[in-house]
């Protein structure tokens, strides 16, 4: 098992799949503390089948002192499960410390990843990390979280200030061109309510719609 990421894809998305029928299932979780950033905080904890869940909270914009505290439950592609996964065998499980200990490296918030299955179970903090596949797995987490946040502003916007509504979906599109969006479809539903209310100014039903087709997109 400790070689699993040797593995072809799908031989590998098999096994993860049969370990989740015994209850044993591998869970990858990334949690990130930034006192002053948006978001303050944030997890994503994602099982092999899968099934994900992402909480985060703080401050709506940094002009405003309001808090907001968010839940979502999505299901990971394919794609993103095998990849999470890989990462995590290929660092070891986060066995051991994956802190750099530099010590004059600027502060970027406390990040923990943590593994556990049937089998095994391993955790690690830290600031920077030279570890590449742990580094490459936080970049990923943190684009995911970005692309979450995106789905966690429009919701606030959808209920309270629908005029904001634009300037949130253009951002969205500008990054979507520049480089894809990690886990789009999550926020799917977001977008479609956006794209049925007829009260929602017609450019941003408009750019709901690009943003939908992209994220249908293979």
């Amino acid at each position: 098992m400790l070689r699993t990421f040797q593995l072809p894809g799908l031989l590998l998305l098999a096994l993860l799949s049969a370990s989740s029928q015994t209850g044993d299932q591998p869970v990858v979780t990334f949690t990130l503390d930034f006192p002053g950033s948006q978001p303050e905080h944030y997890s994503v904890r994602m099982q092999s089948d899968g099934a994900a869940h992402y909480e985060s909270s703080g401050r709506l914009s940094p002009d405003s002192d309001e808090t907001d505290n968010f839940d979502l439950d999505f299901t990971a592609s394919p794609a993103t499960r095998q990849k999470v996964f890989e990462l995590a065998g290929k660092a070891g499980y986060f066995q051991r410390d994956l802190d750099s200990h530099y010590k004059n490296i600027a502060f970027t918030g406390k990040k923990t990843l943590s593994y556990k299955d049937g089998k095994r179970s391993g955790e690690s903090t830290y600031n920077y990390t030279r570890q590449p596949d742990a580094r490459e797995l936080t970049g990923f987490f943190q684009d995911l979280s970005s692309t979450l946040e995106f789905g966690r502003r429009l919701h606030y916007d959808y209920r309270y200030q629908k005029l904001a509504l634009d300037e949130e979906l253009k951002r969205m599109e500008e990054m979507a061109r520049s480089s894809p969006m990690v886990e789009l479809p999550a926020i799917a539903s977001i977008l479609q309510q956006i794209i049925g209310d007829a009260t929602v100014l017609n450019v941003s039903r408009a750019r709901a719609q690009r943003l939908l087709e992209h994220a249908r997109t293979p």
